[in-house]
């Protein structure tokens, strides 16, 4: 059946239209544009959402859990709690992300997690559940140094054995790594990451301004929750943060939440990437939805309290959810909601190499919208089609 949409506002999300009409069917948009452009075809069921605004789907790149359940879980039900947590939120595909574990039990998780990937639940009790697209590993190549709170007795040195091993347990199903390019043997990972298809990011790094270039130059096209858990800056060794905020072509995310980074340099971060670079993230974990208490991350506890995640007193993911940070990059910087989101749903595809099919709403691509008040409040999740 074609459902025609209607709205006050579209953002594609880089251009604004007023009055539009999208129509959809079998989970993808058949034409989007102004009334006076599209017509509503006779067959479709109306869905007026008056004063909203329709956006693209948001992706969430860098996910560890939600609604209870932890991605390291790597079951079906597990990530149904998750999808549906993230629908909940406006965020319509994701990335399940893994944590430094010990070796057998990552290849073991990842081979479960593409299990669901290939076959990914599409609702829980009635409602949408967001889809995985592929899979995050962040670790087990990172810095010693700048661990966060990933178990030191389980980072190793990244090597092409290592890399082909968690390659083949997904079976091809790993879309993001998040590695340390100044560790030995980095490098040849990094390029043949980088010809799969793999986004590269740098995080979890102690690397100066030339291991960085170096990561870059290999392939690596990204630069994992900046600020946290790498090498500060410095005025005359900028080291991968300047590399971050320096380099105009270079990705990079950040988790907007107010505690990770101080609201001040998240805008100055936002201000120097621009909405063209600035990427969007939660890192959030099983306790995000679920309140205060004792939440799993991988193989550990964390403690929330409020919007704090500790581990041993070190920050452990977060409980931010994506509309949130949107709301929250518009309160920081006074940026418009079309800026906003685009960090959220636009670049995430860009990156992944999935527009126009995803992060975009246009003919041709996938049914996967939010609908939102003025100020960024979710309304209304569509995944693949399915209200």
């Amino acid at each position: 059946m074609k459902i025609a949409l209607l709205a006050k506002t579209l953002l594609t999300p880089l251009v604004s239209c007023s009055n539009p009409i999208v129509v959809i069917e079998d989970g993808r948009i058949l034409a989007a544009g102004s009334r006076d452009e599209v017509a509503v075809p006779q067959d479709a069921r109306i869905e007026d959402f008056g004063d909203a605004v329709l956006a693209p789907g948001m992706i969430d790149v860098h996910l560890h859990g939600g609604g209870g359940s932890d991605i390291m879980e790597a079951t079906p039900e597990a990530l149904a709690r998750v999808g549906r947590q993230l629908a909940r939120h406006g965020v319509t595909s994701y990335l399940p992300t893994t944590v430094t574990a010990p070796w057998d039990a990552t290849l073991s998780a990842l081979d479960r997690l593409a299990q669901v990937i290939e076959n990914p639940p599409q609702q829980l009790d009635g409602e949408p559940c967001a889809q995985p697209l592929s899979l995050h590993l962040e670790g087990p190549f990172i810095s010693h140094r700048r661990l966060g709170v990933h178990p030191p007795q389980h980072v190793l040195e990244p090597s092409m054995e290592r890399f082909d091993a968690l390659w083949n347990a997904a079976r091809g199903h790993v879309g993001w790594v998040t590695m340390a390019p100044e560790r030995e043997g980095a490098l040849p990972v990094i390029a043949s990451a980088t010809s799969r298809g793999v986004v590269v990011s740098m995080g979890h790094t102690d690397a100066d301004l030339a291991a960085a270039q170096k990561g870059r130059a290999a392939g690596a096209a990204h630069v994992t929750h900046t600020f946290n858990a790498m090498r500060p800056l410095d005025h005359r060794e900028p080291g991968i943060l300047g590399l971050a905020l320096g380099d105009p072509d270079l990705s990079a995310e950040i988790i907007a939440d107010g505690v990770h980074v101080h609201p001040l340099m998240v805008s100055a971060f936002l201000r120097l990437k621009g909405p063209e670079r600035a990427m969007l993230v939660t890192d959030a974990i099983s306790a995000t939805g679920m309140g205060d208490g004792t939440f799993r991350l991988g193989s550990f506890d964390v403690e929330v309290k409020g919007a704090r995640c500790t581990a041993d007193g070190k920050l452990a993911g977060s409980v931010l959810t994506l509309d949130h940070a949107v709301r929250n990059a518009m309160a920081y910087t006074g940026w418009d909601l079309q800026r906003s989101i685009r960090m959220a749903s636009y670049n995430p595809a860009r990156l992944l190499g999935l527009l126009p099919r995803k992060g975009v709403i246009e003919a041709g691509a996938d049914a996967d919208i939010v609908v939102l008040s003025e100020s960024g409040e979710v309304r209304r999740t569509i995944v693949a089609g399915r209200l």
